[in-house]
């Protein structure tokens, strides 16, 4: 199955709000806080510049504030265009200034992540982890506990946002396999699988470029990721 994604740094986010819908753009009036508000703005920003690129419309203004991104009953995100539903599969996420949104065809199960590769406390593996993923986190040089960590908590993120839960579930009830892939210091997306209570869940891919960690999971599994191009015209 093909499945698409984009990623939007917060200096590509316009300065003015005439791309978002009137809905929208009084949502965002009612965010208190500053980042809170940076960081909406961005997955939206994301989200419709992904549709863009996907469906080929116009990058206008206009078309940008008709493209809505709503959530459903799971709360899982849902594309809208002029007041309806698309039968699409979509996912974002937001981290330290960029954000991601994968898109698929239909309205598959579709998750995806972006983590920093930042120092945890020791009780984090503990807390999130199983017990096979802890023996793996144990077992790593120390300088790559940090990059180890951030993979497999992006991977049970994309998870949980393609099961629609969130992190209403306990992350140790998903296991990631990562295979001997996980050790190579590359750009390239490389496979992982997700399971659930030891049945098969959901297959992958993830990808690191410098601190970044990026993750995307779906069912039907997903072929290689293809990365959507932007209309800077």
């Amino acid at each position: 199955m093909d499945v698409y994604w984009l990623e939007q740094d917060q200096a590509d986010v316009p300065a003015d709000d005439s791309w978002l819908g009137p809905a929208e753009a009084v949502r965002l009036r009612s965010m208190r806080f500053a980042k809170r508000r940076a960081d909406w703005r961005l997955g939206r920003w994301t989200a419709k510049r992904a549709l863009i690129a996907f469906l080929r419309l116009p990058p206008t203004p206009p078309t940008l504030a008709r493209i809505e991104v709503r959530a459903a009953l799971s709360g899982a995100p849902e594309f809208w265009l002029a007041e309806r539903p698309l039968a699409l599969g979509i996912s974002l996420s937001h981290r330290a200034g960029r954000g991601i949104c994968a898109v698929a065809q239909s309205a598959t199960a579709l998750g995806c992540d972006i983590e920093v590769i930042e120092p945890r406390s020791a009780s984090f593996a503990a807390d999130y982890f199983t017990a096979r993923e802890q023996v793996l986190i144990a077992e790593v040089a120390a300088a790559e506990r940090a990059r180890i960590l951030a993979l497999l908590w992006s991977a049970k993120e994309s998870v949980l946002k393609a099961l629609g839960v969130g992190l209403r579930w306990d992350t140790r009830r998903v296991a990631i396999a990562l295979g001997r892939a996980w050790q190579l210091q590359s750009d390239e997306w490389a496979p992982l699988e997700a399971r659930c209570d030891e049945e098969p869940l959901f297959e992958g891919w993830w990808q690191q470029s410098g601190r970044l960690i990026r993750t995307l999971v779906s069912s039907p599994p997903p072929d290689l990721p293809v990365a959507l191009r932007l209309d800077r015209t």
